[in-house]
């Protein structure tokens, strides 16, 4: 996958193509908001990450440009300003997704490539539902028979991925490589512990579980 960041703090910038590149992906970056115009207008990419506040162009600027333009490249927007107003400013512009400063990189690759597969598939898929529980992949809210659920960013990350696999196992194996982007056994319990957390914000105080343990394979979200 080819990915143009524009960003302006250069140390943050390095820190994102090197484990971008780590990860298989080649990276271009522009250190300000003209430059990474004209990165765009010149090469072809998968997918943007775009800080906001930037010298000579800021980036929901940049994006407005590149949309009037006709370039639909999937945008993620990364900034420190992270009210409710903010973010929806940034997808108003164009933006595909939105990521608050500071942030955990396995997130930001996962939302990289998530981008990228939306793109794939020719559709952008913003609200996961399985039966009354309900996640909202822009606000970053989860909502169980109308009340929302606080969950912390690797729960949110764990719940998506079993909300996209809804009604079959998830072993391990399956969420240490796509969760914790583990491709080894660590041999911690640090998936049970996550799991528990996870049961007891979105089945207490509700009528049935929702997230089951299937004896010798993994778990499953069941609606």
């Amino acid at each position: 996958m080819r990915i143009l960041i524009v960003e302006d703090d250069l140390e943050a910038a390095a820190v994102m193509v090197r484990g971008l590149t780590e990860s298989g992906h080649e990276c271009l970056s522009a250190a300000d908001g003209e430059a990474g115009l004209g990165e765009a207008r010149q090469g072809e990419f998968d997918v943007m990450i775009v800080d906001r506040m930037m010298p000579k162009m800021d980036g929901v600027t940049l994006v407005e440009t590149l949309r009037r333009e006709g370039d639909q490249t999937p945008v993620l927007f990364l900034s420190a300003l992270g009210e409710i107003n903010d973010r929806v400013d940034g997808l108003k512009a164009g933006g595909d997704d939105y990521l608050v400063k500071p942030y955990a990189f396995a997130e930001l690759i996962a939302r990289v490539e998530a981008l990228a597969r939306r793109r794939e598939t020719g559709s952008v898929q913003t609200l996961l539902r399985v039966g009354e529980l309900e996640m909202d992949l822009i606000g970053r809210t989860v909502h169980r028979q109308g009340r929302e659920i606080d969950l912390q960013p690797r729960e949110f990350q764990l719940l998506e991925f079993m909300m996209r696999h809804a009604g079959q196992a998830v072993t391990r194996t399956m969420l240490l490589e796509k969760v914790w982007e583990y491709h080894f056994d660590p041999q911690t319990n640090v998936i049970d512990v996550h799991v528990s957390r996870l049961r007891s914000k979105i089945d207490k105080g509700f009528d049935r579980p929702m997230l089951q343990t299937v004896r010798g394979a993994g778990y499953r979200l069941d609606a």
